[in-house]
């Protein structure tokens, strides 16, 4: 019997979660903007999956996957009709929770007086449907990020404390991904409010799901659905195993701290250099990457002002600059700092790797630089019994 036409059975306990087909997917829109929040999800779009807000869960991408590779991304359609069977797109949810532009503030002359008002308008609540486990992660790590240190970031943070998250297991990685490699994926790791795996077989299309918070077995008991049966079960699971030992790139078997502190020197970054354009493509889609700057402007009057932050890559020359010019004047020395931080020093700051193997930085780079394939050169020319006697670069 397909699960579409057995989805109205009282809904299993939480703990158990409930196997529910495309109807309850609708009905999980229909509770989460019932709820207030403001649902973000999938969606093809403009040639690409991409995130944007749902009126509805017929937005969401059924029947599109994507093509991967290195400078390339193309959709292409689907003959069992999956609405998450695709791989991550050009958008993080980075892009809600820690926007490309924010107003700081904003000051106006008044009676010659200088008056200041801090931007204060309340973010949406947002509930992300549809996150990948390397994105889940990648979240966390900009929660240690932004508000897990002494100094947090105030737009962040209440953009993140009434974020739901939905998560989606993978079962279909793309041929740039490379999660497990980063221990994030291809199954979800703790966090979620729910997760969700997607099974398309001959028993009909369904979706397993299960709460990880009180809000979530609270949007779980609302769903409808049957009890999770262990075919189900068993069937999601092998699917999740199967895209484990499918992924499309590996990060060499090193301790990749240690790697990037001990090839400094290595050949190899005038190699890539050769090849990178300092676009910052690589720094913009990753969804972690958290760098900033300030713009100030003003209208003609001169009677009103802005501080806007907006995002800020590493590869940009000015992102060095102090007085007497840039700190890092090389294409090598900015594509280094990019490289050896996320996958090296980023430990020393945070705790983490900030990396978690989602492969947006190989898909979106122009000239199909490929972070897993750089590790693995640099990782080869130490096993070569190179030394530390090259030259060294800026």
């Amino acid at each position: 019997m397909s699960a579409d036409t057995d989805v109205n059975a009282v809904p299993a306990p939480a703990s158990e979660g409930l196997v529910m087909g495309k109807d309850g997917m609708a009905a999980l829109v229909d509770v989460l903007v019932r709820r207030g929040f403001t649902v973000i999800g999938p969606t093809a779009r403009d040639g690409a999956i991409v995130l944007a807000e749902l009126r509805s869960a017929d937005d969401l991408p059924y029947g599109w996957g994507v093509e991967l590779e290195a400078g390339r991304y193309r959709l292409r359609q689907r003959s069992d009709g999956a609405a998450f069977a695709n791989a991550a797109g050009p958008q993080s949810w980075k892009s809600f929770l820690h926007p490309a532009r924010v107003r700081e503030w904003s000051a106006d002359r008044v009676e010659g007086e200088l008056v200041l008002t801090a931007d204060q308008a309340a973010p949406p609540r947002y509930a992300f449907l549809g996150v990948r486990p390397c994105d889940l992660r990648a979240i966390a790590i900009q929660d240690r990020v932004l508000i897990g240190g002494a100094y947090r970031d105030p737009h962040y943070e209440g953009r993140r404390s009434g974020a739901l998250l939905i998560v989606v297991e993978c079962t279909e990685p793309g041929a740039t991904c490379f999660c497990v490699s980063m221990g994030t994926g291809p199954a979800a790791g703790p966090g979620y409010d729910l997760v969700m795996t997607e099974v398309v077989d001959e028993n009909g299309h369904r979706f397993w799901v299960r709460s990880g918070s009180e809000e979530g077995a609270e949007i779980l008991a609302e769903l409808p659905g049957r009890p999770a049966d262990p075919e189900t079960q068993e069937t999601a699971r092998a699917g999740v195993t199967a895209a484990a030992d499918r992924m499309g790139r590996t990060m060499p078997e090193a301790d990749l701290r240690e790697l990037m502190a001990g090839t400094l020197d290595a050949p190899r970054w005038d190699d890539v250099a050769g090849r990178c354009l300092t676009c910052g493509n690589c720094t913009m889609v990753c969804p972690t990457c958290f760098c900033t700057t300030t713009e100030d402007v003003t209208d003609l009057t001169g009677d009103h002002a802005e501080r806007w932050r907006l995002w800020d890559s590493c590869f940009d020359l000015d992102f060095s600059r102090l007085h007497g010019g840039p700190v890092r004047a090389s294409s090598r020395s900015r594509y280094r700092q990019w490289m050896t931080h996320k996958l090296g020093t980023w430990y020393d700051q945070f705790g983490s790797s900030g990396c978690v193997g989602c492969g947006r930085c190989i898909v979106w780079c122009p000239v199909g630089i490929d972070i897993t394939e750089e590790a693995a050169a640099l990782h080869d020319w130490t096993q070569s019994g190179a030394t530390a006697a090259e030259p060294k670069g800026g």
